[in-house]
Formats: structure tokens, C-alpha cells, sequence
């Protein structure tokens, strides 16, 4: 009994344990890997006081508790002394082949953990309500939008993932509903009306500066293609002969980089049929088109229907300013405003007006690119109560229509 180790207070110490001469508590174990660690306490147990000045981490034997625990579960422990950001970093880095655009997503989340504190925690003690708390933070005193906490999110509930399935964590702790946290912010995506769009189209059609644009425009609301396919489009992707339009690569800029890509998804992939009226709007874009003395090249593609001052293929940004300044002159002069319209309003407009007039789910998903049709149906037909309301006008003058023939019909089957 006399041998034994003992502390200050001569209390029998376990294996592993001991005290330094500072009175600061010592257990020492050794890892999966075979390397010995050390914890630190001012307490040994949860009783103890803690000595004035000095900060409490938990007593001794509550850590040693949790070591034991993870060490028989195979857990290793202290979340293998990995921060959220460095956690997030090992995740990013496993993340091969992925699009320019995604990667910079990427970096954008990285960029945010190495400003805030959160990004210093060790990942073994974030628990579920810090990682809620942390995202509040965000859009709360950040102001950051709810789009842009839901990437954040995006990233690190896989990053943390990954360490629950390598053994480092028990539990996600991000593995929880956004929606139920957040207040979701996001705008609608609405498509507009068919006078909305005639009334813009017209405006930028008799307008001196942005009619150089209206072929584009007009395009873009009656093809529903993405503005990065629009702006990827070449000579050789416009079939004037047999009037489709080929998509398989769309045109990207992320920060200064300028390049080209596959299709957003693998259903973007797609050839088009091109409309009498778009057909004509291709012919007077081909007749203009003004490219510089060397033909630009991105990627191995070159032939561009569009550039900008400098002779550069224009890329969505482009689009997006001659759009929004459009709006912005014609609500400068009447009173009747429009609605806020983008490319991609375009294509929410186009979809739309497709389900209005009854088109084939599938075929409208062919045309949008849309690998899943319940994006096609739930996200972008914009239907309302006046398309109900001329869906059972309809419905009621079919019926009156064929109720005189069920008529007849019953009358000669009582006569026979």
C-alpha cells in the first residue's frame, strides 16, 4: 500500500496517473498508433477546486473516462487533435476531379474557417448545438445569405463525416435539417409572365443601345438554356441546316480564370430543335457576327457567337449587366415597373410556359438538361391560381363538349 503513487492530498493515483510539483494533474497513454499522449488537469476529480488563476479544462479522471471510452471503441481520441478547419482541409484535399466551380467553393469555405474562432476548435468538441449556434452566427451577425451557409454546411457535414467514419468522431455533428435552424432567406425563383416578357422583349428590341442585344435575349427565353451553355455556343454547335442546337460544354469564369467545361449535369448534354423564330435570330447573329483578326481559343474551342470590347467570348456576367441595366432604363420611364429578370429567370420563364402549354414532362426535361424530373416539376414550373383556374375552365367546357354525344349515346342504348 506504501508504494503506491500518491498526490498532494494522498490520495492513491491510478496507472497513468501522477502530479507534478506545480500541482497540475498528468495522465499519460498510449495511442493507436503506438505513440504515448498526454492530458492535463487542475483537478482530479470533478470535486476538486480549481486553483485561482488557473483555467478549467475538466477534471483528470472525466478526461480519462472519455480516453478509456474511445480507446475501447476504437475511437481515437481527442477527435486525433484535428481543428474544423484542418478537419475540413484533409476533406478538401481527398476531393479530386472536381469543376473549377466547385473548387472554388471549396476555397471560399476554407478561406471563412481560417478567419472565425470556429475554425480553431478541435472537431471533438464541436457538439450539435455549436455547430447550430456557429451557423446562426452566420447569418445573424454575418449577414451571410441562407444559400451561402447552406455551401458552408455542404462542405463541412461531409468533412465531418469522413472523421466519423475514420473512427475520430462518434457523431456528425452537423447532421441536422437547415430549414430547421435557419431562417431560409433565399428569394424565390420566379418565372415571369408572358406579358412581362413581351413587354421587355419589345423594350429591348426598339431601344437604340440594348436592340444589339435582343437576338441573345430572345434566345435565352425561348430555348431555356443555361447562360453558360448560351455563352459556350460556337459556330460549329449551331446547325443552321437541319436547325438544332448542340449543347455538350458550357463557358465558365471563376475569379480570372476563364475556361471550358462539361455540362452541369451529364442530362445537359443535348441537341435541340431550333423554332422558325429562333432560327431567324441565329441567322442575324451569324450575319453580325464580328470576331477579332485571330479567332480567341478556350480549351480547344474557338468560333464564338459573342465578344466583348476587347475580343474576348463574353461570358455570363456579360449577359447578366445588359439584363439588369435593360430593367433598370425601362423602369426609369414608365411607371408600370418589371420585375427583376436574369438569364436564368429566362429559363424558369421557358419552363414554365412549356408546362402551360402541356408539354410532355419527359420531353421538357430533355430540353432544360434536367437529370431529375422532379426539378423539372416542383422547381421551375412556376404554375399559379390563374393556370388552375383555366386548367378546370378547360376541363368544364371539354365536358359540356362531350356531354350532348353521352347523351345520345345513353338514349339509343335504351331505345335498343
Amino acid at each position: 500500500m506504501g508504494g503506491k503513487r500518491r498526490d498532494h492530498k494522498n490520495r492513491i493515483l491510478r496507472t497513468g496517473e501522477s502530479q507534478r510539483s506545480d500541482g497540475k494533474y498528468m495522465y499519460r497513454y498510449v495511442d493507436f498508433n503506438g505513440k504515448t499522449q498526454c492530458v492535463y488537469s487542475w483537478r482530479l476529480v470533478a470535486t476538486d477546486p480549481v486553483p485561482a488563476g488557473k483555467k478549467d479544462t475538466g477534471s483528470l479522471r472525466e478526461k480519462e473516462k472519455l480516453i478509456r471510452r474511445d480507446l475501447d471503441d476504437s475511437i481515437l481520441p481527442e477527435g486525433a487533435g484535428l481543428t474544423v478547419l484542418e478537419l475540413t482541409k484533409k476533406y478538401v484535399s481527398q476531393k479530386t476531379g472536381v469543376k473549377h466551380t466547385t473548387r472554388a467553393g471549396y476555397y471560399t469555405v476554407l478561406n471563412l474557417l481560417s478567419k472565425d474562432p470556429f475554425g480553431a476548435k478541435r472537431i471533438d468538441k464541436v457538439r450539435l448545438s455549436d455547430a447550430k449556434g456557429w451557423l446562426i452566427k452566420l447569418q445573424q451577425e454575418d449577414k451571410k445569405s441562407y444559400s451561402s451557409i447552406h455551401s458552408v454546411r455542404g462542405v463541412l457535414r461531409p468533412a465531418f463525416q469522413m472523421a466519423v467514419d475514420d473512427d475520430i468522431l462518434r457523431k456528425n455533428p452537423f447532421e441536422f435539417m437547415l430549414a430547421t435552424v435557419l431562417v431560409n432567406d433565399a428569394v424565390t425563383r420566379e418565372a415571369i409572365t408572358r406579358k412581362e416578357e413581351r413587354t421587355f422583349l419589345d423594350f429591348v428590341k426598339n431601344d437604340k443601345h440594348y436592340c444589339r442585344y435582343y437576338d441573345g435575349m430572345y434566345i435565352l427565353f425561348k430555348t431555356g438554356m443555361r447562360i453558360s451553355e448560351f455563352t459556350g455556343l460556337t459556330v460549329k454547335d449551331v446547325d443552321m441546316v437541319n436547325r438544332t442546337i448542340n449543347i455538350d460544354h458550357q463557358l465558365q469564369k471563376t475569379g480570372t480564370l476563364v475556361y471550358i467545361d462539361t455540362t452541369k449535369t451529364y442530362a445537359g448534354k443535348r441537341v435541340i430543335p431550333m423554332p422558325d423564330d429562333v432560327y431567324e435570330c441565329f441567322e442575324r447573329i451569324l450575319e453580325r457576327r464580328n470576331p477579332p483578326k485571330v479567332e480567341p481559343m478556350i480549351d480547344g474551342y474557338s468560333g464564338f457567337l459573342w465578344f466583348d470590347k476587347e475580343g474576348k467570348p463574353m461570358v455570363a456576367m456579360h449577359w447578366e449587366k445588359y439584363f439588369q441595366h435593360a430593367v433598370e432604363r425601362y423602369n426609369s420611364i414608365y411607371k408600370n415597373q418589371l420585375p427583376k429578370i436574369t438569364p436564368h429567370v429566362c429559363r424558369h420563364t421557358y419552363c414554365s410556359n412549356m408546362a402551360k402549354a402541356r408539354m410532355n414532362p419527359k420531353v421538357l426535361q430533355y430540353l432544360m438538361g434536367h437529370s431529375d424530373i422532379s426539378v423539372t416539376l416542383n422547381t421551375y414550373t412556376h404554375l399559379k391560381l390563374d393556370d388552375a383556374r383555366a386548367e378546370i375552365e378547360n376541363l368544364e367546357a371539354a365536358e359540356k363538349e362531350i356531354r350532348p354525344i353521352k347523351n345520345m349515346q345513353k338514349r339509343s342504348g335504351l331505345r335498343q
